[in-house]
């Protein structure tokens, strides 16, 4: 099953041919546009040992055509046997290319985003969305090739102590890099015609981490379906599943579903 799933993400990104960039598990090296407010409504989890779900609200806002800003707050019952307020999350991110022709690009940005959590520390693998307090900052580039949009990052990211006195002990991770690289296809419509026909967006995206001086680091595929309407509304709907795996963590064998609204010429 995993080697179906990566040839078929991999058929997606090589396919030569108007492509989204609205990628369902990364950011691009995209903005959105100044002075629109997005937010979105988003619930992932996995259903084994046994069911355990996290649910995110987040707003963006495009600030000019070079920088955008996110702020998220999280909730879960991944530490708990009930839902509970986990913290929360501040992102920007500042575009520094932009190579535009007609139907193409080629764009780059730097991104950081600080996270403030208050669950235990109890897993090797460092992420800002609601397990770890800490900090990340990266790069990441984008190619939009008519239909078909590619894109890549790395960063590095480091741990803190998690707040309600969850320290890391000497023995827990407090570094990490991680990379992406992102397939987005435009399978409908075919022949464009108005902004208010549905959108159909196939996604491919290969996700890894690693913790440098630990021998520890996994690879996972996410294939995803979008669905956008009028412009505006986007549905996400994603899953992911390790290539290979050698990390305790969260994120292995997890679904992803998202709601997405956007408010334009704020």
């Amino acid at each position: 099953m995993k080697r179906i799933l990566l040839a078929a993400c991999l058929m997606a990104m090589a396919r030569p041919v108007l492509a989204q960039e609205l990628y369902v598990n990364t950011e691009p090296a995209s903005n959105m546009a100044t002075g629109s407010l997005g937010i979105r409504v988003e619930n992932q989890g996995y259903f084994k040992p046994s069911y355990k779900n996290r649910s995110t609200i987040e707003a963006m806002y495009g600030v000019s055509r070079h920088l955008m800003v996110h702020g998220s707050v999280y909730m879960s019952d991944y530490y708990n046997s009930s839902q509970h307020f986990e913290g929360g999350s501040v992102y920007a991110k500042y575009r520094f290319l932009s190579i535009d022709t007609v139907q193409r690009h080629f764009r780059g940005a730097f991104f950081a985003k600080l996270s403030s959590i208050n669950n235990p520390v109890v897993n090797r693998e460092i992420t800002l969305e609601g397990d770890n307090s800490g900090a990340q900052g990266g790069v990441v580039f984008t190619q939009l090739l008519h239909k078909l949009a590619l894109s890549g990052s790395a960063s590095y990211l480091r741990a803190f102590n998690n707040s309600g006195n969850y320290e890391i002990s000497t023995n827990r991770v407090r570094n990490a890099a991680a990379y992406t690289l992102s397939g987005g296809y435009l399978l409908l419509p075919r022949n464009y015609r108005d902004y208010k026909q549905v959108n159909l967006n196939l996604y491919c995206e290969l996700l890894g981490k690693t913790n440098p001086g630990h021998n520890e680091s996994y690879l996972d595929v996410a294939p995803a379906l979008q669905l956008i309407f009028n412009s505006t509304c986007r549905l996400d709907f994603s899953y992911r599943t390790p290539i290979y795996n050698d990390m305790q963590r969260n994120t292995k064998n997890m679904y992803l579903i998202r709601l997405e609204y956007n408010f334009f010429n704020l």
